[in-house]
């Protein structure tokens, strides 16, 4: 209802101002919706805001489109009240199974996310990428959207060079119990060692790379076999963190098919490419002056050379293409884009984040300096098994290790996503454990005490008479998540569902606070169990799009 009764009144300031796009909000405590229309129009007219501001009313009052709410002027600020219907058709639909869901889109969109290189555990820094993405992806299919996830493995630059020639000339058995990507990790730090002592190792390892580029199958198949082995473990961790990929895409896939030798062969006939031994585009008219390499001296292409050809396929499979990347790769983006435009192919939406780090600083795989996910999620879960196992010694040991477990995950996946992407930041695990600090916890902790109000409660029939400020400011936040989840898909920014939902739990507390609920009576009782089971259903699904467990019990 929200979303509906937002746009129409979008629709009648256009019709009434013939502004593309105008400004409308929530109106707070002093209305449904507010506009600040007026001052815009202000600089264009040369008049007073207040005087534009009744001139837009008036317009608006014949709209019949607006039949049913009330308009007025406050100053240079119209106001739309909406009346009590408003509050019981968002509460009638928040009772329904699913709400929030928008109607089916047309289109297929492609998501790739996480896609870190295959030659140790993911880290910290990683898991911002798998967070972003995977909230991402629930957003927007929460939207209506059909969407493919897609990690892109890169199982054929230097790194995994080295990692295979670690696995030829060290000792790279496996350990009894060994995780896939850790035992990965483990040949590629000692094969780094061995580089640094020895730099003639390098020419070994270029050779690798030409003869898996030539389809050597005894090169194909070491490479092949570490890379796989590392995901295996890699799909472990994602599980771990609730995140699921539809598709592994192999990079060395668009060799083999002959998609990078095509695209190459596009990209000779431009102006703007030069080869003087290597392969490379002129880009200074776009903007960049570093030069744009796509095939070494030695012949073998380089990675921007294949995702090119990557891109391309999933351009013509897909009618959207969005990509969650580091703020390391806004540079082989943005070159990634300016070509993809000049050979007049379809361009990704790029999602880049800044890095997350730890306490205690940052990680290098290469280095061996690094805390694994599988570490962290550990550490996290032992942290929140003694929070629960201090609350609730009435419960059994399972339960508490599973109560425990979907805590932890509560606590990384919100800790990390609650922060605009752009915006670098520390995961400090103490701080995103405490329940009393807006962490995931905390929001978990709403809905469950909303099921424990609800099951003392016992039947009830739904009642929509609010009168109390915290009852009415619930009921209004409410209403809005079809549309959070609209703007969040729209802008592509998975905090604003986050910061939703840690505002929605804030709402409850304070109604809870403030209004008894099962020692009121008749319709009063009636309004506010209607009200703690549709903050129960909405916490739910706002949980669920977040990819955090709403428990029942904590």
């Amino acid at each position: 209802m929200y979303l509906e009764i937002f746009e129409t009144i979008k629709r009648a300031l256009f019709a009434a101002t013939g502004v593309q796009n105008p400004p409308l909000t929530d109106g707070g405590t002093h209305a449904d919706f507010a506009t600040a229309i007026a001052f815009e129009r202000a600089k264009e007219l040369r008049r007073a805001p207040m005087q534009i501001a009744e001139e837009i009313a008036a317009a608006l009052a014949k709209d019949p489109s607006l039949k049913g709410i009330r308009i007025e002027t406050k100053g240079p600020y119209i106001n739309f009240h909406t009346g009590s219907g408003f509050l019981r058709s968002s509460l009638e639909a928040a009772l329904q199974p699913g709400y929030g869901t928008l109607p089916l889109k047309t289109g297929r969109v492609v998501l790739e996310h996480t896609s870190a290189n295959p030659n140790g555990p993911l880290h910290v820094g990683h898991i911002r990428n798998t967070v972003i993405g995977d909230t991402l992806v629930r957003l927007f299919r929460k939207a209506g959207h059909q969407v493919e996830v897609q990690y892109y493995v890169n199982d054929m630059g230097r790194q995994i060079a080295i990692v295979a020639w670690g696995f030829s000339h060290l000792d790279s058995s496996r350990k009894e119990g060994e995780k896939g990507d850790h035992h990965v990790a483990r040949v590629y730090i000692a094969a780094n060692r061995e580089l640094e002592k020895d730099p003639g190792i390098v020419a070994g390892v270029d050779l690798l790379m030409q003869q898996v580029e030539k389809g050597d199958a005894a090169t194909t198949a070491l490479f092949r076999n570490a890379v796989s082995e590392c995901l295996e473990g890699f799909r472990v961790t994602l599980s771990r963190l609730y995140a699921r990929h539809d598709r592994f895409v192999w990079e060395s896939d668009f060799i083999r098919n002959g998609d990078t030798e095509r695209l190459l062969a596009r990209i000779r006939r431009m102006d703007e490419c030069h080869e003087d031994g290597k392969l490379w585009l002129d880009l200074s008219k776009e903007g960049f002056e570093k030069e744009y390499v796509l095939r070494r001296s030695d012949g073998t292409s380089v990675y921007a050379a294949r995702d090119l050809a990557y891109h391309i396929w999933k351009g013509r499979n897909f009618d959207r293409m969005i990509d969650v990347l580091g703020a390391d790769h806004k540079l082989i983006g943005s070159q990634l884009i300016a070509t993809l435009r000049l050979i007049g192919e379809k361009v990704p939406e790029i999602v880049h984040f800044e890095f997350v780090s730890l306490p205690e600083g940052s990680m290098s795989t290469r280095a061996g300096k690094f805390v694994s996910a599988d570490e962290l999620i550990d550490e996290v879960t032992r942290g929140a098994y003694e929070e629960v196992d201090s609350r609730r010694d009435d419960l059994d040991e399972e339960t508490k290790l599973a109560i425990a477990r979907s805590v932890a995950i509560a606590a990384i996946r919100y800790d990390i996503v609650k922060i605009s992407p752009e915006k670098s930041t520390v995961f400090d695990w103490k701080e995103a454990l405490d329940f009393e600090r807006q962490s995931g916890p905390y929001i978990q902790y709403a809905h469950a005490r909303a099921c424990s109000i609800l099951g003392k409660a016992g039947p009830f029939e739904p009642a929509y008479e609010f009168a109390m400020e915290s009852e009415i400011a619930l009921a209004k936040h409410i209403a809005k998540f079809p549309y959070v989840i609209q703007n969040a898909v729209r802008d592509l920014k998975p905090h604003l569902i986050a910061t939703y939902a840690r505002e929605l739990a804030d709402l409850f507390n304070v109604f809870y606070q403030f209004e008894p609920v099962l020692k009121s009576t008749g319709m009063t009782r009636q309004s506010r169990l209607t009200l703690v089971q549709a903050t129960k259903n909405t916490l739910a699904e706002t949980l669920g799009t977040l990819g955090i467990d709403a428990l029942v019990t904590m």
